[in-house]
């Protein structure tokens, strides 16, 4: 039986009223309707553990008694023969490790690079978005679960390979490549390879993710990853277990190796009613990362909205988010946002020196900007970020 390939806008069309993905949490610039590199997979995916060409050699496991140990994430998983990983991207063949989630994206946008939120990394400039099924954690309040919490043999997609990306990056004029949506730890080695290639053209990396990584992986990453938004999901290991099946302290590890290999950070907070709107939480998580050298580190704190498996919930109240970025000032960082409440001032950026507006923002757009040379264009005071 003959396999289909299907277009671009057929697919919109066919799944717009199933995934509320693309339409509502991903929602970029769609693209590749009229490229010539690019198609979407068969609609059949394969049933056996064959190894075809998205499916690649795993970088880090090991072989135990009790079957492959995988070692890029603290969840050490094992796997007996034709067994996969919690997060659905690995896999037991022939008693080798293997990834399945390689040049095969379910999700491919253009963004504007403040939706990721990295708002002092080349602010303004478009990022070329990828991601495929999977991720290592399984948060409740997850806004991507379609295909997060989904494996790559069960979603529709591109045929994409690393230097395939690459091409429709420098084809869309993008100045980076962002691996974002569900959590690229998950698909580890196509970021990998597709970061190398992009390097080597001129091309940035971003990285999206909750960083639940080994510090192994993680520094390797960090050869060809120019700029990272980690998801600090709380200051709680209790919280951490029960919200989003992950434990706190590999996350500060990630971003402390972050900060010592010289990748640009930014961190988000999602402040969630009942779990992670704990005010002296909050206050003992600024104090950390004051203490830890991330004063100068943008911090941006969300507002949770009802969905997955916490639709029960109300949204975050605005006055918690404000009293939360009050005290993230007090505790000493200089550069602290809050998102997704539109219209909010707290999206625009001051000099921690004079006080005056140096970037002001509306939505994704840039209407002002006053920095010069990394410096305010006030009282010459630098200001911390990539700029140009």
């Amino acid at each position: 039986m003959a396999r289909k390939v299907i277009s671009k806008r057929e697919f919109l069309k066919k799944s717009a009223s199933g995934l509320g993905l693309i339409a509502c949490s991903i929602c970029g610039h769609s693209l590749l309707a009229n490229s010539k590199t690019s198609r979407f997979l068969p609609n059949e995916s394969p049933q056996t553990n064959e190894i075809d060409q998205w499916t690649v050699k795993a970088k880090y496991f090991v072989n135990t008694p009790k079957g492959i140990k995988c070692q890029i994430c603290p969840n050490e998983c094992k796997m007996l023969l034709n067994e996969e990983s919690d997060c659905r991207t690995r896999i037991n063949i022939d008693n080798e490790l293997y990834c399945i989630a390689y040049g095969n994206p379910c999700a491919v946008h253009i963004d504007p690079i403040e939706k990721k939120p990295l708002y002092h990394y080349y602010p303004g400039s478009k990022a070329f978005s990828i991601a495929t099924a999977g991720c290592n954690l399984a948060c409740l309040n997850c806004q991507n679960w379609e295909i997060s919490q989904q494996s790559p043999r069960k979603t529709k997609n591109y045929d994409l390979p690393p230097r395939k990306v690459v091409q429709e990056c420098i084809d869309n004029s993008c100045k980076s490549i962002a691996y974002t949506y569900s959590d690229p730890i998950a698909f580890y080695e196509y970021t990998f390879d597709t970061a190398k290639l992009a390097r080597e053209k001129g091309i940035k990396n971003v990285i999206v993710s909750a960083g639940y990584i080994y510090e192994k992986p993680l520094r390797d990453w960090c050869q060809y990853i120019d700029a990272a938004n980690i998801d600090l999901k709380s200051f709680s290991n209790e919280i951490y277990e029960m919200l989003n099946a992950g434990k706190l302290e590999p996350v500060l590890n990630t971003l402390k190796i972050l900060k010592e290999e010289n990748v640009w950070l930014e961190i988000t907070n999602l402040i969630i009613p009942n779990w992670t709107d704990d005010i002296e939480m909050i206050k003992e998580m600024c104090g950390w990362l004051a203490e830890n050298g991330f004063n100068n580190t943008p911090l941006h704190f969300s507002r949770f909205h009802p969905q997955y498996k916490l639709a029960s919930l109300p949204a975050t109240p605005v006055s918690i988010l404000v009293k939360a970025r009050e005290i993230a000032i007090a505790e000493g960082l200089n550069y602290v946002y809050i998102g997704n409440v539109p219209g909010i001032d707290a999206v625009n950026t001051y000099c921690p020196n004079c006080n005056k507006l140096i970037i002001e923002r509306k939505g994704y757009n840039i209407l002002n900007f006053q920095i010069k040379n990394n410096k305010c264009n006030f009282c010459n005071a630098e200001i911390q970020g990539v700029w140009d």
